[in-house]
């Protein structure tokens, strides 16, 4: 029964997953893909109970409004690096996140977008804060 439970767990994060717009950003000369979480609920499930990202492959949270940001690990498995970013699309700051911790990782100003990738992806890239995200949608446009 345990197995049953947590396929029809899987199926149903699989399709979560699925209903997610997909873009493709650009950081300097680095592709990326992104999952564009735009609601709250996407926001608030984010990456959480999935054990593993593709290579170059993201999550994208999408704010109304530029704000101070804090984000945390609950449920999440994979160890992730997050991109704060601007609304003229450069990056405020980016912090590594441990998994299934809630410690809160804030971004230095008012942030309208955060980006999630597997831990010490930008890093590995020499993106760092200053650097411009392209390719990020207009707030406010249908997504």
């Amino acid at each position: 029964m345990r197995f049953c439970g947590a396929a029809l767990l899987a199926a149903s994060l699989h399709a979560a997953a699925a209903e997610l717009l997909v873009t493709t950003l650009t950081i300097g000369t680095h592709k990326l893909t992104a999952e564009v979480a735009t609601t709250p609920a996407q926001r608030e499930t984010g990456l959480m109970n999935r054990f593993s990202l593709k290579p170059d492959t993201g999550m994208l949270f999408v704010f109304e409004r530029a704000e101070a940001l804090s984000f945390w690990m609950r449920n999440t498995y994979v160890a992730l690096s997050i991109a704060f970013i601007g609304a003229d699309g450069k990056i405020l700051n980016i912090e590594d996140m441990q998994p299934q911790t809630e410690n809160p990782h804030w971004s230095k100003g008012a942030a309208l977008y955060a980006l999630e990738m597997k831990k010490g992806w930008f890093a590995e890239k020499g993106i760092a804060a200053g650097d411009r995200v392209d390719g990020l949608p207009a707030v406010g446009s249908k997504r």
